[in-house]
């Protein structure tokens, strides 16, 4: 994805300027934050498509920053991919049920790098023009939206591609493995976990409208989605 912008929130300014330099390498333009005051700055004034974002910043942490963007209504749609030192897999779920898209540890190679932004990035992406309806949602793959009963509802990118996967193989059940291959893509370094942090998100935007209903767990199994009733 070349000429995409990415913003890269980073206090340790060698690292940050490696990773610029390793991402400019692979065709992405980059612009640079040292903490996250600049990073609003930063996001304002340039619009990037994907924020890289250090837990550890010293002006608030990266995971409230996460926080609050995706609060933002301005910033909703934005893919964030977490960098952390830290490897809890509690500090992990943490991370994506804050809104992040993704999750680096350090030290990591910048091959992998790479590899997880154009995963995030590719899910960010819809080509496809139509519309799919499925009970009381309406998904619109051009315009990149959700509705319900003429109510739009607000979903990250990465909830929204796998809801599009769901909706557009409905009544079937998928392994968390199969989603991570169909929804997420092969050969992207993404735990089995991270569906569930994802499910649940997508089952909190969808239940102000009953829909996430829609989106159903099989014990030992998975997930399906269906407007039948569980």
């Amino acid at each position: 994805m070349t000429g995409t912008k990415i913003l890269i929130v980073e206090d340790e300014k060698p690292i940050r300027e490696m990773i610029a330099f390793h991402l400019s390498r692979a065709g992405f333009d980059t612009v640079e934050a040292g903490d996250c005051a600049q990073a609003r700055r930063a996001l304002a004034d340039e619009q990037p498509a994907l924020a890289l974002i250090d837990w550890m910043l010293p002006d608030s942490s990266g995971l409230e920053l996460t926080r609050m963007l995706k609060r933002d209504k301005e910033n909703e749609d934005l893919a964030i991919i977490m960098l952390t030192a830290r490897t809890d897999e509690h500090d992990k779920v943490s991370g994506l049920e804050g809104g992040a898209d993704d999750y680096v540890t350090k030290p990591f190679s910048p091959r992998e790098l790479v590899a997880r932004i154009n995963a995030v990035l590719r899910r960010s992406t819809v080509s496809s023009d139509e519309k799919i309806v499925a009970g009381a949602l309406e998904l619109d793959t051009a315009g990149h939206r959700v509705n319900a009963e003429g109510s739009q509802i607000k979903l990250g990118p990465t909830e929204f591609r796998l809801l599009q996967f769901l909706m557009t193989h409905p009544d079937r059940v998928y392994s968390r493995t199969q989603l991570l291959d169909r929804a997420w893509g092969i050969n992207v370094y993404v735990e089995e976990r991270t569906v569930d942090v994802h499910v649940r998100r997508l089952r909190k935007a969808l239940s102000g409208h009953g829909a996430d209903r829609y989106i159903q767990t099989v014990r030992g199994a998975g997930y399906r989605f269906s407007t039948m009733a569980d």
